[in-house]
């Protein structure tokens, strides 16, 4: 794990690396509300209701309606192999799951608390946001044995702004390692631009567009492995990724990707909130 940054040392590092690792961030106690609260929403979810897959790989493929509608909604999204060739679970919904998602932050009371803090508050105006709104928010199981990959990407790729300013607040809610499938960066990757952008079309197909056919560097990338309750902080250009999790321990993490009020989202990204007005932290 990278060493601590002071409080007055944080706007630099995040400029020169394009991450910041701040641990000790959230409590205990709020890490264990939170996992509590995932599995009130687990508990309640019907597994017959809607079986979609998320993956990173082929996601122009395995995207589909229930996905695509999701920003202003409370949705649920299957592990690649948590579902037998039948479509039937092969393990229970509780491990079967690779996360819920993308607006608990605005319609869940538990969400909301943890993400609308003061101390956010006041590390997003540290970091050059002058008018952060919270644009969607994912809770992360990394099931044992079967959490997927991750592969390595850019945030602004799904969520495009003019000029560029999501930014990614990712809290380990348990400990992770290599051996679990924490996340892995590349410093300093922010400044090689963005490569390529996830775009939906008026009939609501999916393609990637590349403005930079330079593949991503990932050279230098390392493990960013913390203990929970740690918050990493993600510049929009930054590479990073996660691997599979072929442990017995999961890896339950919870993240909120911000942006510039001021700044124009692009109507064709993936994610939109057509019925649910973006809120900062307030």
């Amino acid at each position: 794990m990278p060493r601590p940054i002071a409080p007055s040392e944080r706007r630099d590092a995040f400029e020169r690396d394009g991450f910041l690792v701040l641990p000790g961030f959230v409590s205990a106690a709020s890490c264990l509300a939170l996992k509590r609260r995932a599995e009130e929403l687990v508990d309640a979810f019907d597994p017959e209701a809607h079986r979609s897959i998320f993956s990173t790989h082929e996601q122009t493929r395995t995207s589909d309606d229930y996905f695509l509608a999701s920003g202003d909604k409370v949705r649920f999204f299957y592990e690649e192999g948590a579902l037998g060739p039948d479509g039937r679970l092969r393990v229970p919904k509780e491990r079967a799951l690779n996360k819920i998602a993308h607006a608990m932050h605005d319609l869940d009371p538990v969400f909301d608390r943890f993400s609308r803090t003061p101390a956010l508050a006041a590390l997003t105006a540290e970091l050059g946001l002058a008018r952060p709104v919270l644009m969607q928010s994912m809770y992360i199981f990394k099931q044992p044995h079967i959490g997927g990959e991750v592969v390595c990407h850019q945030d602004a790729t799904f969520l495009y702004t003019e000029p560029m300013t999501v930014t990614g607040l990712w809290f380990a809610l348990e400990d992770a390692t290599i051996e679990n499938g924490c996340l892995w960066v590349v410093p300093g990757g922010h400044r090689q631009g963005l490569k390529k952008r996830f775009l939906r079309d008026a009939r609501g197909n999916t393609r990637f567009e590349v403005l930079d056919p330079v593949p991503l560097v990932e050279d230098g990338a390392f493990p960013l492995e913390v203990p929970a309750g740690t918050l990493v902080v993600l510049h929009g250009l930054l590479p990073h990724r996660s691997e599979e999790n072929r442990s017995a321990r999961s890896r339950h993490a919870y993240t909120v990707h911000v942006v510039e009020a001021g700044a124009k989202y692009a109507a064709d990204n993936w994610l939109q909130r057509p019925d649910l007005p973006l809120r900062g932290f307030s």
